[in-house]
């Protein structure tokens, strides 16, 4: 087990359920290509699961994508995206590596983080921050249905309930 230290990250101010998630266009990167899309695009195909990790390469974003592509969220009744910090080469090289199935959106200077209340900067980096880990589902209509959020680094969500709260199961 690798040793570090849990960070407190402090309150979030993360859309509630029942709120207009807000709209960005950003590269949706596969291993394959990248493209600009909006999340409105997305959401005009059905329901979407956002899913904010903090920098591609980081364990904790391994980690969960390991766990998700494992439990098959790939290919559930809800479109399931990252949102990353992190460049589009970056993401598409990550993809690759890992014959991961999923897109994930690339926000390399972490506006939408930013905009969904879920930023946060890095202890002794100024100027940088990332995404909390966050889980945040939206209907057709970007009517915000769910929304789980990371109070402290690390820290992962029960997967198990994640899928029930998110009518993934």
């Amino acid at each position: 087990m690798p040793e570090f230290d849990v960070v407190d990250l402090g309150p979030a101010d993360a859309p509630e359920p029942g709120a207009e998630a807000p709209d960005f266009t950003r590269p949706l990167v596969t291993d394959e290509f990248w493209e600009d899309r909006s999340l409105a695009a997305l959401t005009d195909d059905g329901r979407t699961i956002l899913v904010f990790t903090p920098m591609i390469g980081s364990f904790v974003g391994k980690y969960v994508w390991d766990e998700l592509v494992e439990r098959g969220w790939d290919d559930r009744d809800a479109t399931v995206v990252g949102v990353t910090a992190s460049t589009p080469y970056a993401v598409s090289q990550f993809l690759d590596e890992n014959e991961y199935p999923v897109a994930i959106f690339a926000d390399p200077a972490n506006g939408v983080a930013d905009a969904y209340g879920i930023a946060h900067d890095l202890d002794g980096m100024a100027g940088v921050a990332e995404p909390r880990l966050a889980f945040v589902a939206v209907d057709e209509e970007r009517t915000v249905e769910d929304v789980w959020v990371a109070t402290e680094w690390p820290e992962f969500p029960d997967y198990d309930d994640m899928e029930e709260r998110l009518g993934l199961a």
